[in-house]
């Protein structure tokens, strides 16, 4: 299987400029950025990218801008999520022709129902594409849970579904899937702050959210996970938790990009309905990330 998976995969913030529209500019650096440290690809167009508020022609014009930006230092998976499954399969078969590496696909943004209905939806988009596809399964987002048994079911009826994104929080989920089907799927953690115990339980990548703002740290916590140097790693894992748990609230998106401003790397700019942060949500999620800038420990080259 392909191994661009056994890795930090950043789901990457869509910048905006003032006046609303997409930063194309800042984009094409940001992937740079990830890919200078070390990620071994870039997942845009997920739910951190603002997806849903993005025309199709914005969706388009962002993988192009990705895809010509990482050439070939990196693979490109877009995130595929749509309303109708005839437009989450226009979708796929768009970012397929736009050069992608392979494809996240997400349930449906807001319908949510019966395995019956999952498995086509899902299974429809698998189809549309030659791509290799990674399942997400967020069912603390999109109340669709795509149990262990399903996904063998999915692994058995799709030879190109190689991955899938373990957001359920419940680390037993990685040894569950493991019993029924060993290593068919390469599991990504898409929890920030449970990288390193879903690690050692046998994910292979990680599809990381403050790696936007902070790329090298993430890809050596990673590493070092990987490597087994549990207690090297402490010091950095521990600095790095109250920034982590910022990925894991309503308002991820707003956190991640205010983190990315602080550190030089972007704007705290979303689109609405989000709006940027206020009053005390803004004046708590600043002094997490100036402490964090303040005490951040010497890790290795």
């Amino acid at each position: 299987m392909t191994t661009f998976w056994n890795g930090v995969l950043p789901a990457i913030t869509t910048p905006f400029n003032a006046d609303g529209t997409v930063d194309h500019e800042f984009l094409s650096r940001h992937v740079a950025m990830m890919l200078d440290a070390g990620c071994t690809g870039i997942v845009p167009l997920g739910s951190l990218g603002e997806t849903a508020t993005l025309t199709f022609a914005e969706r388009q014009a962002v993988l192009k801008t990705v895809v010509k930006a990482a050439g070939t230092r990196g693979a490109v998976v877009s995130g595929v999520a749509a309303l109708a499954t005839d437009e989450a399969v226009t979708f796929a078969k768009m970012a397929t022709e736009a050069g992608c590496t392979g494809l996240m696909v997400l349930p449906p943004y807001v319908y949510s129902s019966d395995w019956r209905e999952m498995k086509h939806h899902v299974s429809a988009i698998i189809r549309a594409t030659p791509l290799p596809c990674m399942l997400y399964n967020n069912p603390i987002a999109y109340k669709t849970d795509f149990l262990p048994t399903q996904l063998a079911e999915l692994a058995a009826d799709h030879r190109n579904l190689v991955a899938v994104k373990e957001s359920s929080a419940d680390i037993r989920r990685i040894a569950a899937i493991k019993s029924l089907i060993g290593n068919r799927l390469h599991i990504l953690v898409g929890v920030d702050d449970l990288i390193v115990e879903a690690v050692a339980a046998g994910a292979t990548g990680w599809i990381a959210g403050l790696v936007n703002a902070y790329p090298r740290e993430s890809v050596v916590l990673f590493d070092m996970a990987r490597a087994g140097k549990w207690k090297e790693l402490e010091p950095l894992y521990h600095w790095f938790l109250p920034l982590l748990k910022l990925d894991t609230v309503v308002k991820f998106v707003q956190l991640i990009k205010l983190a990315q401003e602080q550190v030089g790397m972007g704007s705290s700019r979303v689109r609405a309905p989000r709006l940027t942060l206020a009053g005390a949500e803004l004046l708590d999620a600043e002094m997490t990330i100036k402490h964090a800038i303040a005490t951040k420990p010497r890790f290795p080259a």
